[in-house]
């Protein structure tokens, strides 16, 4: 039974591996930033127990999945049912060159314009990772990792990640 959870920086290459993983293994995919937001402009957080609430209804739903985000505080239910936690650590430059080189997301900008012209904001808020003491930062990634007493692996490279086959 394949559930993973993958965490880490933006940019990191989480998408990437969900959606190669969800592929290989014929599991379903949830990317945490399509329930984590508000719709609506400006930008904001929606209640944790909200988002917890349409996880749960996630797992409910499909037995094998792999979710992915850098939401530490969404993570309690997903860890208590994954085979597998994956933290992406691949350095803040790697993450920028990813951040530079992602292709359009539809599910999160209305265009490829727009998604472009929050590029630098969010190379910013890649920059910051290690700084930050967030929910989004290195520190609460780490310790959502050192505390998982299951499975887990930390792949610190681009091409550790490119490489991970479970």
């Amino acid at each position: 039974m394949a559930r993973y959870v993958i965490l880490g920086n933006s940019g990191s290459g989480k998408s990437t591996l969900a959606l190669r993983l969800a592929r290989l293994g014929g599991v379903a995919h949830l990317d945490l930033d399509t329930l984590a937001w508000e719709p609506a402009p400006p930008p904001r957080r929606r209640a944790v127990a909200e988002s917890e609430r349409e996880i749960v209804a996630f797992m409910a739903e499909n037995d094998q999945w792999v979710i992915e985000g850098c939401y530490a505080d969404l993570f309690e239910a997903p860890l208590g049912r994954c085979t597998r936690l994956v933290f992406l650590n691949p350095g803040t430059e790697a993450c920028v060159a990813n951040a530079r080189l992602r292709p359009w997301e539809p599910h999160k900008y209305a265009s490829k314009e727009a998604q472009d012209a929050n590029l630098e904001m969010l190379i910013g808020w890649i920059r910051d990772y290690e700084a930050r003491q967030d929910t989004f930062s290195l520190g609460a990634h780490r310790a959502l990792f050192d505390r998982f007493a299951g499975e887990k692996v930390e792949l610190t490279s681009r091409e550790t990640i490119a490489a991970f086959n479970p």
